[in-house]
């Protein structure tokens, strides 16, 4: 699972999560990809699970770009802990994702095979996404 190796501090405020993307909003790697259309946090188990079931329906070919990546700690206390005693220990990274990011991109695959690959994705995520697809894209004939 996607994690940072150190980071400056073990554990940070919650944050709100409001407007639009202010980078990350346009393709850069692949052809296609899946754009949020709402704000969320988005966990790390929750990412995997999307890239998973994109390389598993591509069946490795083709290649695939995370564009979010969990940077933010999440804390929580243990169940049936009374209130106060300080903030709980981190339990997992979360990435925040704003309205029109983009959050996976997929190329080198079929035009019909990227887009079930992205839908079955983007059914692991939190978030309504929309598939969209490079503006200059020209479907080639093997």
């Amino acid at each position: 699972m996607l994690q940072p190796k150190k980071s400056k501090y073990r554990k940070s405020h919650k944050m709100k999560i409001k407007g639009d993307a202010k980078r990350g909003y346009e393709l850069a790697f692949g052809s296609f990809g899946i754009k949020a259309m709402d704000e969320c946090r988005m966990t790390a188990r929750q990412i995997e699970a999307a890239r998973v079931a994109i390389t598993r329906f591509m069946k490795r070919e083709g290649q695939v770009w995370i564009r979010v990546f969990p940077d933010r700690p999440v804390t929580s206390k243990p169940a049936e802990v009374r209130m106060g005693k300080g903030k709980g220990a981190p339990e997992y990274w979360m990435a925040p994702v704003k309205r029109g990011r983009i959050i996976l991109e997929a190329d080198g695959v079929p035009l019909e095979i990227a887009k079930e690959a992205l839908r079955l994705a983007a059914q692991k995520l939190p978030i309504v996404t929309k598939f969209i697809v490079r503006r200059d894209y020209v479907e080639t004939k093997a």
